[in-house]
């Protein structure tokens, strides 16, 4: 909303007087929102934004441009864009209609030209774009991008800003090693159970961790061991000599949140996984 301000000087023999200054109002009948699909994100996190116009006015607006930023921040001397603009993926809507995809630069910033709003209607522009290593990972992190619409008509900018925060949660993946690969009979045999954690919060007790497996050939006498401190059958774990079943007690495994680092150059995020690992040895 813009703030007009006017005075007015009247003139008589050779004097002038000024009036009282009059301050109103610019209104623009256009009005814009931005709305993110979804209100949070992970790596690779593909999010779905939607930019609607409303023209409440007498007066359609022709050619205009929209530039969104993709969340764009300083790093050092460069720019870092946590969001990068999926190819393809505008959609255009006049009154609810889909229109022919208007002109755009899908770089960063991403920018669209050729856009219109009819007189008392409304158009809807709906594109996707997927998250980068750019974008923030640790606990607290957020993408803001802002949009900003601008045209012959528009007196000042329109601009629009959709946040999305960081999913917290725990994101674990497990590798199971042998070793020796080959092994003779009686011989012994050690399997390595490496359990890695990339979210940014701990996998504790209350997670409910448990790795089960069946040992096929079965293994004797085995040792059990969590980041190289033995474990206890019965209180640590369950295990079945006859049939090879095991089975570590839920929550006794815990994992911890992994760290994370931004290149200063790129601004892309780097991520050291929480690590974990469980040994179990025997005889074959």
């Amino acid at each position: 909303m813009a703030t007009f301000t006017n005075q007015a000087t009247l003139s008589y023999n050779g004097l002038s007087v000024n009036s009282n200054i009059v301050t109103g109002q610019m209104v623009c009948p256009l009005s814009m929102t931005k709305t993110p699909t979804d209100d949070s994100y992970a790596a690779g996190d593909v999010i779905t934004y939607l930019v609607s116009l409303v023209n409440d006015g007498s007066t359609s607006y022709e050619n205009l441009t929209l530039t969104d930023d993709l969340g764009g921040y300083a790093i050092g001397s460069q720019t870092a864009y946590p969001l990068q603009y999926v190819e393809d993926s505008l959609r255009f809507f006049i009154n609810g209609l889909p229109q022919t995809a208007p002109a755009l630069t899908p770089g960063a910033p991403l920018v669209v030209t050729g856009l219109s709003v009819p007189a008392g209607g409304n158009a809807l522009i709906a594109y996707e774009a997927v998250v980068t290593d750019a974008a923030p990972l640790l606990a607290d992190g957020c993408i803001t991008n802002t949009a900003v619409l601008t045209g012959a008509l528009i007196t000042s900018p329109l601009e629009a800003s959709a946040t999305v925060t960081v999913v917290e949660q725990a994101e674990l993946s497990i590798v199971k090693g042998l070793f020796p690969a080959t092994v003779s009979e009686n011989g012994q045999l050690t399997y390595t159970f490496d359990i890695q954690n990339r979210g940014n919060q701990p996998a504790g007790t209350e997670a409910g961790i448990t790795v089960t497996d069946q040992f096929d050939p079965i293994l004797r006498d085995i040792t059990v061991t969590l980041d190289g401190q033995p474990l206890l059958v019965g209180t640590d774990y369950t295990y079945n000599q006859t049939t090879g079943a095991f089975q570590t007690v839920a929550g006794r495994i815990t994992v911890p949140a992994a760290t994370f680092s931004q290149a200063k150059d790129t601004g892309d995020w780097m991520v050291a996984p929480g690590e974990t690992v469980l040994t179990v040895e025997g005889t074959v």
